[in-house]
């Protein structure tokens, strides 16, 4: 079945909803695709108005800068995690599973039944394990947050930290267990792949099994030997 998402992502983040136009939408999908391909780094306008042949003018219509169309970018994938994984954990009733579940989803070792054809999906899990961070690694973060733009970041990790107390309710740090998850997965993904010694992938299997197996030895370690 497929499935046509729309997230209600900050207003503060574009200057035209990209959602309201073709060609907005167009912005968005080739963003990602030369985000994943040269780095943002490397990303300009310049480069994106030429792959969709039209203007810089035009795209600065939709949105301010480039660190704008990152964040929406970053908003949209948090929304759709959370989605999916309130979706796929409505039929289970074991706390446990659900956290595990919740890791094998963040990770992308989660296969669904639905296609989801807004965006690529193994491109934008690219984007954030390599770009996420520089959405709140900057000077000026504590302004950018009272625009309220992390909002969906922080949604997803109360969820997932809702979960965390479900499986154990006297655990302290459910939030912080949450975002350190999100952080890591991104963090050992990157490492086993580009910079292996920095990371435990020894037996060689793919990144996304082992990071998997990582969170869930890190997550139930922390949750279980907490009294």
């Amino acid at each position: 079945m497929q499935i046509l998402l729309k997230f209600k992502i900050n207003e503060s983040l574009f200057l035209r909803d990209p959602e309201s136009s073709e060609i907005g939408k167009l912005i968005v999908e080739k963003g990602i695709d030369l985000i994943r391909e040269v780095g943002f780094e490397r990303f300009t306008f310049k480069k994106l108005a030429e792959k969709i042949n039209s203007t810089e003018a035009t795209i600065y219509r939709y949105f301010a800068s480039k660190y704008r169309l990152l964040i929406y970018i970053l908003n949209w994938y948090w929304c759709y995690l959370e989605f999916v994984s309130k979706m796929s954990l409505q039929e289970l009733g074991d706390s446990t599973q659900k956290l595990k579940l919740i890791l094998e989803i963040i990770t992308h070792n989660f296969d669904s039944d639905s296609q989801i054809v807004d965006y690529d999906l193994e491109k934008l899990h690219g984007i954030v394990i390599s770009e996420s961070s520089k959405a709140y690694l900057v000077k000026e973060v504590d302004e950018i947050n009272q625009e309220l733009v992390f909002s969906p970041l922080k949604s997803f990790c109360q969820f997932v930290g809702q979960v965390i107390l479900q499986v154990n309710p006297k655990f302290a740090y459910p939030n912080a267990l949450a975002s350190t998850l999100l952080e890591t997965a991104h963090d050992q993904h990157f490492f086993s792949e580009h910079l292996p010694k920095l990371a435990d992938n020894k037996s060689k299997i793919t990144h996304k099994k082992y990071v998997l197996n990582y969170l869930n030895f890190l997550a139930f370690s922390a949750i279980n030997s907490y009294q």
